[in-house]
């Protein structure tokens, strides 16, 4: 049975038990299509006492949803992602054990100040001041490259650092070359450049780039590399960053296929595009949180009982 089937299997067992969805009884639609596993109150995907925070965040920050709205469908990685992190956002101790647990040479965590509402030590949706990938667009969460959530810190020798987290759940990638066609081109000429100037890519990759999960990597690591490249004029002055992948380990669907543009796992693919290995890094979700909240903490219960 692939994860996703599981997750489903899984989410139908929590809607019997009443407890995590609040009583939801699932069969909702989703795309014109009902299903057993989709709640029928989006509301009651997200952690209950967060639930109007984060809707107050998105709305004040002017953040597009995932799909256009609060999803009900409960294997969406965004859902997972604020999930997870949204409760510690304002608690510094706990942002900081997390990023600690990653790089032990980080001395504190700062507030994002870009955040126009409820600035704390993590943002979702990020993206940088300027366009400096040449997408046009800067909605935060859509028609441009964004980041799921963005931490960022301060190091021991006081230079600052980027914590930039792309959160995987179910998902799993067909082998669709997005280097083909008119919006191809419109992609490469895009990236090309940036790829070629890049400290942090190898050039000699391209093939690699265009396929998901690794165009979403590429963007990334590009973004991070600009808002380093321009921190004079970028509100967040870092100096350096680690890019961290959140990734269940059972979803094999991602993990452990072999992509036909490298003939490679996920894993040994992206890192083979990557010149500093340091830079990068799978956990899973439990692994993340299990440092910065502890095991009798209701979120970590909930978490728990949820997904790990």
């Amino acid at each position: 049975m692939s994860f996703n089937n599981e997750q489903r299997k899984h989410v139908m067992n929590l809607i019997e038990d009443g407890e995590i969805f609040n009583g939801d009884s699932g069969s909702g639609i989703f795309r014109k299509t009902t299903h057993p596993f989709i709640l029928q109150n989006s509301m009651k995907n997200l952690y209950s006492q967060y639930r109007e925070a984060i809707l107050a965040y998105f709305l004040n920050n002017k953040i597009s949803w995932w799909n256009g709205r609060l999803t009900n469908h409960p294997l969406s990685s965004q859902i997972a992602c604020l999930n997870h992190l949204f409760p510690i956002r304002e608690n510094k101790n706990a942002v900081l054990s997390l990023v600690k647990s990653i790089c032990p040479d980080i001395k504190d965590v700062l507030t994002i100040t870009s955040d126009t509402y409820k600035p704390a030590y993590i943002q979702f949706e990020s993206i940088s001041d300027k366009d400096h990938l040449n997408e046009t667009y800067s909605t935060r969460g859509n028609n441009c490259t964004s980041i799921d959530a963005l931490i960022y810190g301060e190091l021991n020798d006081r230079r600052r650092i980027l914590f930039p987290i792309e959160w995987k759940y179910v998902e799993s990638y067909n082998n669709e070359n997005k280097a083909t066609g008119s919006k191809g081109e419109t992609r490469k000429t895009r990236y090309t450049d940036l790829i070629n100037k890049s400290s942090q890519l190898q050039s000699s990759n391209k093939n690699v780039y265009y396929y998901e999960p690794f165009y979403q990597l590429m963007r990334q690591t590009l973004w991070a590399e600009e808002i380093i490249k321009h921190k004079d004029t970028e509100t967040l002055q870092a100096d350096d960053f680690i890019h961290i992948h959140v990734i269940p380990p059972n979803n094999k669907e991602l993990l452990e296929k072999i992509y036909p543009c490298s003939g490679k796992m996920m894993e040994d693919t992206w890192r083979g595009c990557l010149k500093d290995q340091k830079k990068y890094l799978i956990v899973s979700p439990k692994e993340l949180l299990s440092s910065a909240v502890d095991a009798l903490n209701p979120l970590f219960k909930y978490l728990e009982k949820r997904y790990w």
